[in-house]
């Protein structure tokens, strides 16, 4: 009798942890490195376009060298971002988020104006470096935008779970450090309105 309750924990602990791992109880953490995951991806393609504004500024420059004003808001734009960083734990913290989105928005604006100035120089426009990188910065501004939804879609997911049962069990008991998630939100004034188009 004495031989089998030295068994009985033993067993009784691999029961547990089968029924545990059968519950979703790492869902928690997956889905958190996920976000992680996500937000890297929005911070990469930050850093992708932040990497080609020097090379199209330079090329502006060489064209519109008295469009000094733009051209300075862009790289100030550049260095404000360039300065601000968020750390895996920032991403809970809605005042650090709320700031990066506006840098980023700075930044944004910032170019457009840059290719509003482009515009008023038939030279410019034609000249193979900056049909290049305008193409490759467009290309950025899209993958921004597709990171973007993979992070909005994996805070999703990460505050879905720690708010419905029985990820809400688990996260009380095991996973209470880790706070909800912070989204995306469009700082850019005017954003949630659609642009006027006239002929």
């Amino acid at each position: 009798m004495k031989s089998w309750r030295r068994f009985l924990w033993p067993i009784s602990g691999l029961l547990l942890v089968l029924g545990l791992s059968g519950c979703d109880v790492n869902r928690i953490p997956t889905l958190d490195e996920q976000t992680k995951a996500a937000w890297a991806q929005v911070e990469n393609q930050y850093q992708r376009r932040a990497d080609l504004i020097p090379n199209l500024v330079a090329t502006v420059k060489g064209y519109a060298s008295h469009e000094r004003e733009t051209l300075q808001a862009v790289t100030e734009a550049r260095a404000k971002v360039g300065s601000m960083r968020l750390d895996a734990a920032a991403l809970s913290d809605p005042a650090q988020m709320k700031a990066f989105e506006q840098a980023q928005g700075q930044l944004s604006g910032a170019l457009q104006r840059l290719m509003v100035v482009a515009e008023k120089y038939p030279d410019l426009k034609a000249n193979q470096n900056f049909l290049s990188l305008q193409a490759q910065l467009e290309g950025t501004e899209n993958r921004i935008s597709v990171a973007r939804r993979d992070y909005i879609a994996a805070v999703q997911a990460f505050n879905t779970e720690i708010r419905t049962f029985p990820g809400l069990i688990w996260h009380k008991v095991l996973y209470s450090e880790l706070a909800p998630k912070e989204n995306y939100e469009a700082t850019k004034p005017g954003a949630e309105q659609a642009p006027e188009v006239n002929f």
